[in-house]
């Protein structure tokens, strides 16, 4: 940080980490002082001109009126900030390695997909799922989550159901001011909603700016800026149905896969119940497609499970369950049952768009407390839910090993039976499958999680954007690591 004076300014203004704070006291103005470390200004105004100045102190006019000095240099982004090797310092997780190989596969994306990167202030990490469990037919059990956390000296987690809709993070301020002169976006009214790879999650803006307006809506009915004193909010969200987003990755592979062997199996079960009535042995064989059969149908349900028709705003349901961000403050210092305590009155304010987050609070010294939690994922699956997340009760837990993972994801058997194929579920099938390693996905895991808060905290303290954006490029480079997409 520099601070420094000696040309009288109207105004102090940071730009790139320096200031200015020589706002021309002698000459009418105001007598500057920067607070450190806090970051604050000071100013009084001077009594009278003690000297009249060569030239009027004028405010200068902006590139676009209303932005400071800091906003308009960051117009334009520099491509030395995020190629080659980079090394990004953080406050969580020590310093994140960069490779330049993963940062050209980032930079392909947010140059020709990307979202107007001053929006971009976060993207949410991966996640990783638990260790495999050895339970009868099943590849993941709540048993194996919890056994993580209470190792590492976790009393208490949150369980929170796992909506299967399509992440997204929604930026709303209160009007176009806030855009202008927190973002220093100009044209827009709202706010944003994108996925978490930076993209628009809409194509159509009309959508866009309704599902904004509802949330704002509801912001405003549940006393949201004033409770936490802000006038912009940045949401951390699932929103459903998964085909709304993923309907071609749908169309293409999953629906595939099951109309071609939704048409084909039956004809073969039909055939080989031809030949057995001919009395051919084909009795182990007809089991065998009979089980291929029925194995198909569940992958279908399952999928099918996660689609609905969408031809409005109102067809959409969207799930808040981290409230990341507001002025002056970053919200991991909040545990997440006040995240999910505080989503759910703004939820509660509203009819239609969004909902609250099932949840339990677990305590992992108390087996009947574990148990009932168990019996909670079971009902979940069972009814052809995707499964819960396991989160400790602080959003930031540290452990004997340093930080613990942010959550864990527990999946269901059928929701599973989409990710791994109709026949997972087959002896040898599923215990191959559970040899997959974990450790590579829960580091990229920490570390994109490090990265993410980073980026806020820097957002927040008002850094120039080339800092924020260094993290969200970070997060997205990591994304380009060798881990397996099923995890």
């Amino acid at each position: 940080m520099v601070v420094y004076g000696h040309t009288p300014v109207p105004e102090p203004e940071w730009l790139n980490r320096t200031i200015n704070i020589d706002t021309g006291c002698v000459f009418g103005g105001k007598l500057t002082a920067l607070r450190y470390p806090e970051g604050e200004l000071v100013s009084v105004p001077a009594h009278r001109v003690y000297a009249v100045p060569a030239r009027p102190l004028v405010i200068a006019q902006a590139v676009e009126p209303g932005l400071s000095a800091q906003q308009v240099h960051d117009h334009l982004l520099d491509i030395s900030d995020v190629t080659g090797k980079r090394l990004i310092a953080t406050r969580l997780h020590h310093t994140v390695t960069i490779r330049e190989e993963h940062g050209i596969a980032a930079l392909e994306v947010l140059s020709r997909f990307a979202a107007n990167p001053k929006w971009l202030i976060y993207l949410p990490p991966t996640m990783s799922p638990p260790e495999t469990t050895k339970q009868p037919g099943l590849l993941e059990h709540p048993a194996e989550a919890f056994g993580y956390f209470r190792h590492l000296g976790v009393p208490k987690v949150v369980c929170e159901e796992k909506h299967m809709g399509s992440r997204a993070v929604v930026i709303v301020c209160r009007d176009e001011n806030v855009i202008r002169r927190r973002f220093g976006v100009v044209g827009e009214d709202t706010g944003i909603c994108y996925t978490r790879t930076g993209r628009r999650f809409f194509d159509d803006p009309p959508v866009e700016r309704e599902l904004l307006g509802v949330v704002c809506g509801a912001l405003d009915q549940a006393g949201f800026w004033e409770k936490l004193k802000t006038d912009w909010v940045c949401l951390d969200c699932e929103l459903m149905p998964w085909s709304a987003k993923a309907q071609e990755l749908i169309r293409q592979q999953y629906a595939a896969v099951g109309a071609a062997a939704s048409a084909a199996l039956p004809e073969a079960v039909e055939a080989l119940q031809a030949a057995s009535r001919r009395d051919i042995d084909v009795t182990a064989l007809l089991e065998r497609y009979q089980e291929r059969r029925d194995f198909v149908t569940r992958f279908v349900e399952s999928y099918r499970h996660y689609c609905w028709p969408v031809e409005s705003v109102k067809d959409l349901k969207l799930a808040p369950f981290h409230v990341l961000a507001t002025e002056g403050t970053v919200h991991a210092d909040k545990d997440h049952l006040w995240h999910m305590q505080t989503l759910a009155e703004v939820a509660a304010a509203d009819c239609g768009l969004l909902i609250a987050t099932p949840h339990r609070v677990v305590d992992l010294t108390d087996p009947a407390s574990e148990a009932q939690a168990t019996g909670w994922w079971e009902e979940l699956t069972a009814s052809g839910g995707e499964g819960m997340v396991v989160k400790p009760l602080a959003f930031v837990a540290k452990g004997r090993r340093g930080l613990v993972q942010p959550a864990v994801k527990v999946r269901g058997r059928e929701y599973l039976r989409i990710i791994y194929g109709p026949e997972y579920t087959q002896p040898d099938n599923l215990e191959r499958l559970r040899q997959r390693g974990l450790s590579v996905k829960r580091s990229l895991a920490l570390r994109e999680f490090a990265l993410g808060i980073e980026g806020l905290e820097r957002f927040v303290r008002s850094e120039p954007l080339r800092r924020v954006h260094e993290c969200v490029f970070g997060v997205l480079a990591l994304e380009s690591e060798p881990v397996d997409p099923r995890l």
